[in-house]
């Protein structure tokens, strides 16, 4: 009966020493675990949509921004028509202020006066009456300089009105 007992007790010998081995091999393996558990987590640095997700958000934000992109459009655009209308009257008024001045304007009128002709010869008197009819026709000229600027402004206004109008027929069917 030794010997049976003696073959019990050398296999568990055998397999005591195989379970050492087998702990010192887990206990290897297990003991740099924390270490790997902190090196092996992931971290998120950017967060991964969906396309549709990522075309819903930009359809959103689209129409949000648009119309504030349109209302100040139109701002920009009727800055602009006013800025042009400025412009062509700014450029009007110094066309018929440059007419003014070409043609002498409205200080340079002569001062002689026809009354009290007592020694005056034939001649001077009919200097004197083209002389007037001189200046007759120098303010005829600029009365018609300045009907002509009244006609193109009111031109202008007119086109502008008829912008504005087409502008505001436009808008309703943009939206």
């Amino acid at each position: 009966m030794a010997n049976a007992l003696e073959g019990c007790v050398s296999s568990l010998r055998s397999s005591m020493q195989l379970l050492d081995s087998s702990i010192s091999i887990l206990d290897s393996g297990v003991n740099d675990f924390p270490r790997l558990s902190k090196v092996l987590q992931t971290t998120r640095h950017f967060e991964l949509i969906s396309e549709p997700d990522l075309q819903q958000a930009q359809s959103s934000l689209v129409s949000e921004i648009r119309p504030e992109v349109e209302i100040l459009l139109q701002r920009v655009a009727s800055h602009l028509d006013k800025l042009e209308r400025r412009e062509q009257s700014l450029i009007a008024k110094c066309d018929l202020q440059e007419g003014r001045l070409s043609q002498g304007g409205p200080g340079s009128r002569p001062t002689s006066r026809t009354g009290g002709s007592y020694g005056r010869t034939g001649s001077e008197g009919a200097r004197m009456l083209g002389g007037l009819e001189g200046l007759k026709m120098k303010q005829l000229r600029q009365k018609k300089e300045r009907l002509s600027y009244a006609v193109d402004r009111l031109n202008l206004q007119a086109q502008q009105r008829e912008r504005q109008l087409r502008m505001s027929m436009a808008a309703p069917q943009q939206n």
